[in-house]
């Protein structure tokens, strides 16, 4: 399950946050059919789109 938390400019995160999030970094990444793991080429070619898409949003 994927959970998304939007933290604003100068908003600091909560406790419980925080405690979900250091939670999180304990879990393994379990990859399966609908989710295999990339490849290194696919790794670099997903890691410039968020490069480009992290420029446009910038402008």
């Amino acid at each position: 399950m994927t959970r998304t938390f939007i933290i604003e400019s100068g908003q600091k995160p909560t406790e419980n946050q925080l405690r979900e999030i250091e939670e999180a970094q304990k879990s393994p990444i379990i990859f399966d059919e609908d989710c295999k793991e990339l490849s290194p080429a696919m790794m670099k070619a997903f890691k410039s789109a968020v490069v480009q898409q992290n420029r446009k949003k910038k402008a």
